[in-house]
């Protein structure tokens, strides 16, 4: 029993390290879309979110993918490439399926409820992520669900706090609709295991 567990964590840990370029990938793209905003003096943060406005509707697509500075897009950069490797241990097409949904349900309903204003940043998509991780791990136990869901509880738990408003301009709305988006996610049951 304990060389069946020892044996799954170390296939569960080698996963991870085969995942860690594809999530760094990931991340990379989204430095390289940072300074290409940037040199053009954040003028592609135009295309993001506003809240039940026409010309907010690219956003629910387009608002993950761009930041307000390079601090906001470096906070961001670890629990995503964390969490998106995680997501990768369901394989790549499970992954690309999970983040479709989360950034478009996140997306949807930050547009017909939130607040006033332009919403950017991969914060909701990475609440997204987490709620995934913990849920599916509750719903669908295996060790590697479990062994994630701990992992996720322990470092990046404390996340969860920033689906309440804190910060005048932080989207807490984005944050709680990615979680709750990585909750539905779970639950339409296409991606578990």
């Amino acid at each position: 029993m304990l060389d069946s567990l020892l044996s799954s964590l170390i296939h569960l840990f080698d996963l991870m390290k085969q995942n860690a370029l594809m999530a760094l990938i990931a991340v990379g793209v989204l430095w390289v879309i940072h300074i290409i905003n940037f040199l053009l003096r954040y003028k592609l943060n135009s295309l993001g979110l506003l809240p039940r406005r026409i010309r907010g509707i690219p956003g629910i697509i387009f608002s993950p993918f761009l930041h307000g500075s390079f601090t906001h897009l470096f906070l961001n950069s670890i629990p995503l490439f964390v969490l998106l490797d995680f997501i990768l241990m369901g394989g790549m097409h499970s992954a690309i399926l999970v983040t479709v949904y989360i950034v478009l349900i996140s997306g949807i309903l930050l547009w017909l409820f939130g607040r006033n204003g332009n919403h950017i940043g991969a914060s909701g998509l990475i609440m997204g992520y987490l709620a995934y991780l913990l849920i599916n791990a509750y719903e669908h136990p295996s060790i590697k669900t479990v062994v994630l869901g701990i992992i996720c509880a322990y470092y990046f738990g404390g996340l969860v706090l920033s689906i309440f408003p804190k910060e005048e301009r932080t989207s807490w709305e984005g944050h709680l609709f990615g979680f709750i988006a990585g909750i539905a996610v779970v639950f339409v049951g296409f991606f578990a295991k």
